[in-house]
Formats: C-alpha cells, sequence, structure tokens
C-alpha cells in the first residue's frame, strides 16, 4: 500500500524504505530502552536511546540532503 501511494506521490522508494527503518529503529530503540528501565538499568536505557538517536540521524543523512537541496532550488537566486 505505502509502495503504492509513493509510487503515484512520484516519491522515490529508496526515501520510504529508508522512513520505515527508521520507524523501526526508533521502535526497537525506545522497547529496549524501556525494558533496561523496567530492570533497574537507567544508564545502559539512556546509552540505548542515545545509539538509537544517532542511527536515525546517520539513516535521515540522505533525506535531509534532498530537503536542503531542494529548498535551495525555491529560492530564486
Amino acid at each position: 500500500m505505502l509502495e503504492k501511494i509513493a509510487v503515484n506521490a512520484k516519491v522515490n522508494l529508496v526515501y520510504v524504505e529508508t522512513i520505515l527503518k527508521i520507524i523501526g529503529i526508533a521502535y526497537i530503540a525506545e522497547f529496549a530502552a524501556q525494558i533496561t528501565k523496567d530492570a533497574g538499568q537507567g544508564a545502559i536505557a539512556s546509552k540505548i536511546e542515545l545509539g538509537g538517536k544517532i542511527l536515525i540521524l546517520a539513516m535521515a543523512i540522505p533525506i535531509l540532503t534532498v530537503l536542503i537541496e531542494t529548498i535551495i532550488q525555491l529560492i530564486p537566486s
């Protein structure tokens, strides 16, 4: 369904796949952090959250690059 929507919107499927991976990383990191917090390991939970955020940022760089390029093209020279 998402692939069909992306094709109709003329969005590159690589970006849709990347966004879905980012969402998956966020859910897994949050789940792991909550489990470690429940186990009384708050410091480890914060490190898991930080690791998840770093992975998300690293995966989002291509999307951010395209977004910035698009904004620059919209600005009149």
